[in-house]
């Protein structure tokens, strides 16, 4: 009786199994298609000239929210959620978001407007930041995605692809890692499943953000796909200093070491310290000041009721998750001469295609 339980339960496990379409891996199709879906954000009058997106129907629009933001809700005939998020536009509300590069716990809180704050979880981790620019315009979001998505649960829908280019990838990283902590702490039902597809998605937060974000999504459940000429994941800026190591290292007790050095030896070595350690605290606090507190107030009259929040001590902002890299070959110098004018040539749809098509499936 007992070998005959086991195997219908074991039955009803593969059922289910082929039944999910969401997988593990990396999938080119499923990368390809989400990228089409992200430049749907375009203007309609350049989508004819645009490859349209195959397996997904569009479903919803929301209106403008935060920082010139939007998002949109696409499903394909499984039932198969798709949660895209808009990238940078040309107005500056949305440049100010990618430039108000300060850095925030990534446990708190964050008045958008005088009648809404947005309480998020982004890591279980105490020592992880994230982007407060970025942070602030998923806020903006989040109650528009909130009702859409919990709708779509209550629904029976289990499988949602989250996916966004540029600055929608480094809010596909946030709203990631919110849902997940969400699902963590049982918010979420255990048996709903999340995708993230990124592409171009620049750096969103510290080292131990990205430990976490990587801890989280390590089966192969989130991806970042870039163009190695693509400059956008290369910000924001980062600055590294002592400050940002872990606690047991070498470099939190620097002074204390120097300090059992005989004399001179201390002298030396103490000169050489501060030559390197100080340069590097001045620089990332005028990273603080200027795109983090100044950018912060000008932020608030793009956004009204907008209160900036306490910024952390850092700018040490890394590279987050699995990384798919699209390397030019010679077709595609040939199509893309680099021209240093055309700053946004190897960010954009076209060239990603013609990338993506060079994958092995």
């Amino acid at each position: 009786m007992k070998n005959v339980l086991l195997i219908f339960l074991f039955l009803v496990f593969i059922s289910n199994l082929s039944n999910a379409q969401l997988r593990p891996g990396y999938d080119k199709s499923e990368a390809t298609e989400l990228l089409k879906v992200n430049f749907r954000f375009a203007d309609s009058t350049a989508w004819d000239s645009m490859p349209a997106p195959e397996r997904f129907e569009f479903k919803y629009r929301s209106k403008t929210l935060g920082f010139d933001n939007k998002w949109d809700y696409w499903e394909d005939k499984a039932g198969v959620g798709v949660l895209s998020l808009r990238g940078t536009t040309g107005t500056f509300a949305s440049w100010g978001a990618n430039f108000y590069a300060g850095m925030v716990p990534a446990k708190g809180w964050i008045k958008i407007s005088e009648k809404d704050t947005f309480y998020y979880e982004l890591s279980k981790d105490p020592k992880a930041l994230v982007h407060v620019g970025w942070t602030t315009a998923l806020g903006c979001l989040w109650k528009d995605m909130d009702s859409l998505l919990f709708a779509q649960i209550d629904q029976g829908k289990k499988e949602f692809y989250i996916t966004g280019h540029s600055q929608g990838g480094a809010l596909a990283y946030l709203l990631t890692a919110h849902l997940l902590i969400m699902k963590e702490n049982g918010i979420i039902p255990a048996d709903v499943q999340f995708k993230t597809y990124c592409s171009a998605a620049p750096k969103p937060g510290n080292l131990y953000f990205a430990y976490y974000y990587e801890k989280m999504t390590q089966s192969g459940w989130a991806y970042n796909t870039v163009n190695s000429l693509d400059w956008v994941p290369e910000s924001p800026f980062s600055v590294q200093t002592v400050n940002d190591f872990n606690k047991v290292s070498p470099f939190k007790d620097a002074k204390k070491a120097i300090k059992k050095l005989p004399f001179f030896p201390r002298l030396v070595v103490r000169h050489m310290y501060n030559k390197m350690d100080k340069p590097s605290k001045k620089t990332q606090r005028r990273f603080e000041k200027y795109l983090g507190q100044k950018l912060g107030k000008l932020m608030t009259k793009n956004l009204k009721g907008f209160e900036p929040p306490q910024l952390a001590n850092s700018t040490a902002f890394t590279r987050c998750g699995n990384f798919i890299i699209l390397y030019p070959d010679t077709e595609y110098y040939a199509k893309f001469p680099q021209d240093p004018k055309e700053i946004f040539m190897n960010h954009m749809l076209e060239p990603y295609l013609l990338l993506l098509e060079k994958l092995p499936k």
